[in-house]
């Protein structure tokens, strides 16, 4: 990352994995598979004056995921941050991909070895902004603004969560599809007559429709005028068949928080299928990859979005990240109720006229309360 000045050597003295977990009354609910509880795994470093750091790794699936990626990060990525200096976050995320990638081929999970980086490197800025004395979307040479959007409408009385939102200041909307013509059309339908023809609104099928029912769909979603249509096959369907989804499309296709690595995404802007690009930086890349990546896509005229649908130091993450990057585009704010958004990330910034600007705290800007989770760890 360029023009970053000097920054602090490294030399960590602790790096810790806690999970929590937290029962919910309602579900969230995806074409794939339902969430009955929210989880976070959440990162601390500690170097050796005492200063500590906070990052978040992806761990929503399976819902057995977060134990397992806790242990992972304690028994790989931790011996290597302890075992030297390091002289800025981005050397540490280098070599650390470096060093587990055969690891990842073995045991056959990179995507499991690529979130436990990601969220160390989360960390790792974090403590490195604290030291500093510097926001992290100041430090990464951003300004403080970001748009947040309402995401992660389920599909049981959507129109009343989105009234919620929209009263709370919110003024971008996505709702979850898959499950059903007759049902998704007829939620497309109540939501932008709750919203009106001029309010942003997205819908999400995350990889639920091959391709040939996507090809089916999409006259039937034009009328809705989205402002995209979110994983409407496999993300690893062949980039051919995204080409003919984004000829036929009439609307922007988004994808990314299920690529993996800079040559995928590459990949994905040669294809000029995708039109929004929507990394998790808690699942690949933390900021070391995404604020690249971030100015790579604003750079080929696309929209960066980055994806979070997790607890609150993850969330912070992502608006420093798309703070960072600027350009047009949203920030991801699941809707629904997640006690650990607030724990972890302290009191959620206030939406003014659809906006919001973080605060001139250090590092991420937040201390989360782990102490308060006591009983909801694992």
């Amino acid at each position: 990352m360029d023009a970053l000045g000097d920054l602090p050597e490294i030399r960590l003295a602790r790096v810790e994995a806690m999970v929590f977990r937290v029962p919910i009354a309602t579900p969230v609910v995806t074409s794939f598979g339902t969430m009955t509880d929210r989880p976070a795994l959440v990162v601390r470093i500690e170097d050796a004056d005492g200063a500590v750091g906070w990052g978040e790794v992806w761990c929503n699936f399976p819902n057995v995921g977060a134990e397992h990626r806790a242990r992972m990060l304690e028994n790989y990525v931790a011996p290597l941050l302890l075992a030297r200096a390091w002289p800025d976050p981005m050397a540490a995320f280098s070599e650390l991909t470096a060093r587990l990638h055969v690891l990842g081929l073995q045991c056959g999970e990179p995507g499991t070895i690529a979130q436990i980086i990601a969220g160390a490197d989360i960390a790792l800025w974090d403590l490195t902004g604290k030291l500093l004395g510097k926001p992290l979307w100041k430090l990464l040479g951003g300004e403080p603004e970001i748009r947040p959007y309402a995401s992660g409408i389920n599909p049981t009385d959507p129109e009343k969560l989105a009234a919620e939102k929209r009263y709370a200041g919110y003024r971008a909307f996505k709702l979850k599809i898959g499950f059903g013509a007759d049902r998704d059309i007829a939620n497309l339908a109540a939501l932008r007559e709750l919203l009106g023809p001029e309010t942003p609104l997205m819908a999400d099928v995350n990889q639920g429709w091959n391709p040939e029912t996507a090809l089916w769909m999409l006259p039937r979603l034009q009328q809705y005028d989205l402002g995209w249509l979110e994983e409407p096959v496999p993300a690893d369907t062949s980039w051919p068949v995204w080409q003919e989804l984004a000829r036929k499309a009439g609307m922007p296709l988004a994808a990314g928080e299920n690529l993996r690595g800079k040559a995928a995404f590459e990949e994905a802007l040669h294809s000029k299928a995708i039109g929004v690009f929507q990394p998790d930086l808690g699942k690949w890349g933390g900021f070391s990859g995404c604020v690249p990546l971030g100015r790579l896509v604003n750079g080929e005229g696309r929209l960066f979005c980055p994806h979070w649908l997790g607890g609150g130091i993850g969330l912070m993450a992502s608006m420093h990240l798309k703070a960072a990057v600027g350009g047009p585009g949203y920030v991801e704010v699941d809707a629904n109720d997640n006690p650990l958004r607030e724990a972890l990330g302290g009191r959620f910034p206030d939406i003014v006229d659809g906006a919001i600007t973080l605060s001139a705290r250090p590092g991420l800007g937040i201390e989360p309360d782990v102490e308060g989770l006591r009983s909801f760890r694992r």
